[in-house]
């Protein structure tokens, strides 16, 4: 391949990330400056904000989040386990069967350590 090649790519992307910035400095020279109070604050939810911004976090929050980051990955596997699943034979059965039993495994254990139990625990 030649450099000549990659010209339509390279002009695509100057178009591109020129049309960005012209966005941005029109809209920076047109839009109003006026600061009012209102305008400064920080949003969050359509809510005033309360509290400390660095107030720490239940752990279990980041747990939560870490499982369904496995689980969501676990499910991307499954389709394409699913898209290739005639090619595969029965050696993608067996892979996808060791898979999915660690899978429900990991899933029995948390259960077991009360994990995905939100209430706290009695003394």
């Amino acid at each position: 391949m030649l450099l000549y090649d990659y010209i339509p790519i390279m002009l695509m992307a100057a178009l591109a990330g020129g049309f960005a910035v012209v966005n941005l400095v029109i809209s920076y020279l047109i839009g109003p400056k006026v600061e009012t109070p209102a305008k400064l604050e920080p949003y969050e939810c359509g809510m005033p904000p309360v509290g400390n911004p660095r107030e720490r976090f239940n752990i279990k929050f980041f747990i939560v989040a870490m499982l369904f980051v496995i689980f969501d990955i676990e499910i991307v596997f499954l389709f394409l386990w699913a898209a290739v699943f005639r090619e595969l034979g029965w050696y993608g059965i067996g892979a996808m069967s060791v898979f999915l039993g660690l899978l429900i495994l990991t899933l029995f254990y948390e259960l077991k350590k009360g994990v995905l139990e939100w209430a706290s625990k009695p003394n």
